[in-house]
């Protein structure tokens, strides 16, 4: 009786458990909500306000809507969001539109990094996102 009453409770904290560590994941999720502003990008030799010297690129998290979308500095673009808990994956192709670019490379510097990044993580009280590829922040971004 005593055994059966031990397996009992170590199911219900084991059930308890499983449903609070989906909340922790669903909650790191939803703090990507919402429109944020690139202000670093690693790799190129160009600064970055002449990369981007008359539009920032952004990106915007529609978490209930599981889309991920936003402006590359010229072009918008749009695709469906594929995160698991800090795992974040861009390579799935979106769509984008074709207008002609006059800023140089700015935006291939942004897609070509996007493509390339594998986790993030939110700091500064939810006011950074910061996109790392490996273990390198390739992309930094400003809540708007």
């Amino acid at each position: 009786m005593m055994k059966n009453i031990s397996i009992l409770i170590f199911c219900s904290f084991l059930l308890i458990s499983c449903s609070v560590f989906k909340c922790k994941k669903k909650d790191a999720v939803s703090k990507l909500e919402g429109n944020w502003e690139l202000n670093y990008i690693t790799g190129p030799r160009i600064a970055f306000d002449g990369l981007y010297p008359n539009k920032k690129p952004t990106i915007n998290f529609n978490i209930k809507e599981n889309q991920v979308s936003g402006n590359s500095s010229c072009n918008s673009f749009t695709g469906k969001l594929n995160v698991n808990g800090n795992k974040i994956d861009f390579t799935q192709p979106m769509a984008m539109t074709k207008m002609m670019c006059l800023d140089g490379q700015g935006e291939q510097v942004f897609m070509a990094a996007l493509q390339k990044i594998t986790s993030y993580t939110i700091t500064d009280d939810g006011k950074t996102l910061n996109l790392i590829s490996g273990d390198i922040a390739s992309m930094r971004f400003v809540k708007k």
